[in-house]
C-alpha cells in the first residue's frame, strides 16, 4: 500500500467510523430528509441534549453534516447528498444477507 493509498483508506475509515453508530445513521436519514436543530432530534431520538450534540459533533468533524445558525437555534443539514446513495448499498447487503439466511435454512 502507497503513502498516498494508506491515507485515503485512513480517511474513508474516519468517515465510516463516524456513521457507524445507530443513532448517527438515525440522524443521517432524517437530515437528508430536512433540517433539525438539536432539541427537535433529541426529542426524536430520545437521548440526553447532551449525547445528541455529541453525536452531531462526530458527524459535523467527519464532514457529513453542516450546522446553521437560525436566530437561538442551530439547524443542522447533510452536507452531501450522495451519502444517502452508500445507506442504499448497505441496505442490499441487508436483503442479500437476508436471502442467504432463508435460503439456508429452507
Amino acid at each position: 500500500m502507497t503513502p498516498e493509498e494508506k491515507l485515503r483508506c485512513q480517511a474513508r475509515a474516519a468517515i465510516l467510523k463516524a456513521i457507524a453508530h445507530p443513532t448517527r445513521m438515525f440522524i443521517v436519514e432524517k437530515l437528508h430528509q430536512k433540517s433539525y436543530c438539536v432539541s427537535e432530534l433529541t426529542d426524536m431520538i430520545g437521548a440526553d441534549t447532551s449525547t445528541v450534540s455529541k453525536h452531531l459533533s462526530i458527524l459535523k468533524n467527519a464532514g457529513l453534516i453542516t450546522d446553521q445558525k437560525q436566530g437561538t437555534s442551530v439547524y443542522y443539514s447533510l452536507q452531501c447528498e450522495c451519502v444517502m446513495k452508500f445507506m442504499g448499498c448497505i441496505e442490499q447487503v441487508i436483503r442479500m444477507n437476508l436471502e442467504r439466511q432463508a435460503a439456508f435454512f429452507a
